[in-house]
Formats: structure tokens, C-alpha cells, sequence
């Protein structure tokens, strides 16, 4: 497995997820302290869903990003690159069609999607503006992109604390709760390499997102991205 600041192989990471994914939804309770359904409560609010929208939800895992899209009557495609994780996600969601596909290379043509998300994925993808490019290229003209990620407390003592706590503490209970710790040890190096608010915002502009904006939660340890297409 690459380290998370060097080169990210897309089938590394992908045997990574697929080692992980029956125990997934635990292993982002520890990353994210517990809050992550709050995280998703806030961004399926932003994202609006509604009967009718068309939302790709991109690395969907599970499917815990996609259920409440799906729930409001938004028409929903969950895609992941991990077999293991849809494998997991359609025990979980056998309603909901889950889709194998390459967050660098999206199997879908342009302009077909009102909303195109992603929540939590971004960051391991081996490519973070082709991601966003090809995201970019599926929605539609006036539609918007949600990215829901980790990024950086704005308190610097806060900040300090939960990077410890990320390279310290996490190791450890994962050692107790999982198989695969190195897994654990590599998305908090992953989280500690991320851009902060204002970097991934740039780099979203940089690809032709418009009016980026974002929306800090618990303090910043997770920053929701917004932006447009013209």
C-alpha cells in the first residue's frame, strides 16, 4: 500500500476498501468521532434531494451516503471502484443500483446529472482534479457538485489534538477492531496529506467549478464543498 502522500494506486486502494468494507461504517464512526450520520444529515440538506433529481453519488461505499437521496425520491446511482464495498452495499441496499466505475474515469455520458457527490472518497482517489473534471463533464449545465470530506480543524489547539488523536489513538483501536490496521493507519495519513478548505476550493475552481463555496462541521474536522456548473 502507497503511503497517503505519495502516489495512491487505484488497485491498492481498491484491495484496501475491498478488505475493510464489511466494517466500514465503524471504521469512519472512528475517524469521524462519532459523527458522521450528522455529517450526511447536513449535506443530503444542501443536496435538496426531491422526486425526479438525478444524483451520482461517487465512491458511495455502502451505500450510507445514497440511502437518503434515494429515500426523498431522487433517482440515484451509487458508484464505487471497491467490488467489496458494492458487494456490502447491495446486501444492504438491494434496491438501489450500485455501480462498479473509476472515479477518474466515469462510465456515464456528459451532462446527464442534476447533482454529482462524492463524501469521503475524494481524497483517495489518485487524482484529485481529474475526479473533479469528471464530475464536472457528467452534470448537467446549472447543476452542482456536494463533496462532503475530512479536512482541517480551524481551532489550532483542536487541530492539534485530533491529528494526534488520528496518528496515535487510531492505530490502536484499530488494532482491536480490525484485521486490516494498516488500512486505519493509511486514511489517517490521508486525512493529515488533504488539502485545508481554501485548497480544495481552489482546486475545484481550477477545473471549471463555479461559485465554490463551503460549509465547516464539528469545527472544521469536515468541510462540505459546493459548487457549480455554468
Amino acid at each position: 500500500m502507497s503511503r497517503a502522500g505519495l502516489n495512491k494506486e487505484p488497485e491498492d486502494v481498491s484491495k484496501m476498501f475491498d478488505g475493510v468494507a464489511k466494517r466500514y461504517d465503524i471504521l469512519n464512526d472512528l475517524l469521524s468521532l462519532g459523527r458522521t450520520k450528522a455529517w450526511r444529515k447536513v449535506a443530503t440538506a444542501i443536496i435538496a434531494p426531491k422526486p425526479g433529481m438525478e444524483i451520482l453519488d461517487i465512491a458511495a461505499g455502502t451505500g450510507s451516503s445514497s440511502r437518503p437521496l434515494a429515500d426523498a425520491g431522487a433517482k440515484v446511482i451509487p458508484l464505487d471502484f471497491s467490488e467489496g464495498m458494492l458487494d456490502a452495499g447491495r446486501k444492504r441496499h438491494p434496491d438501489l443500483p450500485f455501480t462498479q466505475g473509476d472515479a477518474l474515469k466515469l462510465p456515464f455520458e456528459a451532462n446527464g446529472f442534476d447533482v454529482t457527490t462524492i463524501s469521503f472518497g475524494l481524497r483517495n482517489t489518485a487524482d484529485t482534479k481529474a475526479a473533479l473534471a469528471e464530475a464536472l463533464r457528467v452534470t448537467k449545465s446549472g447543476g452542482r457538485i456536494v463533496v462532503v470530506e475530512f479536512s482541517q480543524p480551524t481551532n489550532a489547539i483542536f487541530r492539534t489534538i485530533y491529528m494526534r488523536y488520528l496518528m496515535r489513538a487510531l492505530p490502536v483501536v484499530a488494532r482491536k477492531v480490525s484485521s486490516n490496521p494498516d488500512a486505519y493507519v493509511y486514511l489517517a495519513e490521508s486525512i493529515i496529506a488533504w488539502p485545508n478548505q481554501a485548497g480544495l476550493a481552489a482546486l475545484m475552481s481550477e477545473v471549471g467549478w463555479k461559485q465554490v463555496a463551503w460549509q465547516n462541521a464539528t469545527f472544521g474536522i469536515v468541510a462540505i464543498h459546493i459548487g457549480f456548473k455554468n
